[in-house]
């Protein structure tokens, strides 16, 4: 019989991709695994996971914070229908372990799990846990997470700091890492799996300020679906060499290839920025719940790994004076990447896999006891 493991989360790329991670690395590791994954229709998860090879369930769910009134309401009334769906689903599949890797999907799948005695690992990314996960953590076996600031929230003896899970392509030592491309300076921008406006409309206004470097900058930039027309015209008109998508698909490479990295500051990103040894200006999503992209961002400072702007102090003169001081200071460059690199966790999506088979082995220990035990009651009738 093959182990079944239910991977709850979405939304967002960033809660979607250490799902990814961990489902690869429990795979390549045990080829006895079935991964299944559990999330909404509305997120990201519907388009990637297809892709990407491997089942979707999806069930009705909807967050809380931040809603107001009707749609506050209309969340509440989400909440029983997405927690039957899962009952039900969990069910027919007997998994032997869920993990809860953030999105609204996990609230309803995890508590499910828990009525139904299945063991839990959740996964806290931020550096503040949001609500879902503080309350979850209450019940679940194992939690892992990704700063050691954010383990006061759960309880002690359940808590594992791992970091936060990234696919294996982000994990190459840097002995082994190819050496930059010889050629213009290259900046790595991104704002999210659905893109960030107050980045793009900065950047935008930035190649001005730019127009001296031109033949020494190249410019990659993921726009998100709705800016893309807009942001791709502009760079057109500039002449800057470019590259301009809604959505990057070989983000890995593309770290690897970049000499400095504008983006948000969710816990995915800089996990992925740290493990490829970037210098990153780091622009936090300033509706984040509990402010945690801002403090994501200011451990990386506090370690000089990364250049904070916030996204009020945001504009196009501030993020071409961040671009020219890289390049025109390449020993502070150094020391940034440097810096960054030291603070990866290469090794975080492995540590999370040995939680999730230390529960998964004793799940299944556990059941071949049982079903002795009944073959042996059987025998004596």
């Amino acid at each position: 019989m093959r182990k079944q493991v239910v991977i709850a989360g979405g939304g967002t790329g960033g809660h979607l991709y250490p799902g990814i991670a961990l489902a690869r690395a429990l795979m390549r590791h045990d080829m006895d695994i079935e991964i299944s994954f559990v999330g909404t229709q509305k997120g990201i998860e519907a388009k990637v996971l297809p892709r990407e090879g491997f089942a979707l369930k999806t069930i009705l769910s909807a967050g809380l914070l931040g809603k107001k009134k009707i749609a506050r309401w209309v969340s509440w009334f989400k909440l029983p229908i997405g927690t039957a769906q899962s009952m039900c689903f969990l069910i027919r599949k007997r998994p032997g372990l869920v993990v809860g890797v953030g999105g609204y999907a996990s609230g309803p799948l995890v508590l499910s799990a828990w009525i139904l005695r299945i063991p839990i690992l959740i996964h806290e990314q931020n550096s503040i846990p949001g609500m879902t996960n503080k309350w979850l953590g209450k019940i679940a076996d194992k939690i892992a997470v990704s700063f050691k600031e954010s383990s006061g929230a759960f309880p002690k003896e359940k808590v594992e700091v791992t970091g936060n899970m990234i696919r294996e392509e982000f994990c190459q030592p840097k002995e082994e890492s190819p050496k930059k491309i010889e050629g213009p300076f290259r900046v790595l921008v991104l704002g999210g799996s659905q893109g960030a406006h107050s980045i793009n409309m900065a950047m935008v206004e930035a190649l001005d300020s730019l127009s001296d470097k031109k033949g020494d900058l190249h410019i990659t930039h993921q726009t998100g679906e709705a800016d893309y027309e807009k942001v791709s015209k502009k760079y057109e008109e500039s002449k800057f060499s470019c590259d301009i998508r809604p959505f990057i698909d070989d983000m890995a490479d593309q770290y690897k290839q970049a000499s400095l990295v504008i983006c948000r500051a969710g816990a995915t990103t800089l996990a992925e920025v740290t493990a490829c040894g970037k210098m990153s200006v780091l622009v936090p999503f300033p509706h984040a719940a509990h402010n945690h992209q801002e403090k994501n961002a200011r451990i990386l400072e506090a370690a000089n790994a990364g250049e904070l702007v916030l996204d009020e102090e945001l504009s196009g003169p501030r993020i071409a004076g961040s671009i020219l001081q890289a390049m025109e200071e390449p020993e502070r460059l150094e020391e940034m990447e440097e810096n960054s690199y030291k603070l990866g966790n290469r090794d975080a999506t492995e540590k999370v896999r040995l939680l999730c088979m230390e529960l998964l082995e004793d799940t299944y220990r556990k059941s071949g006891r049982k079903k002795m035990q009944g073959n042996y009651v059987l025998s004596c009738f």
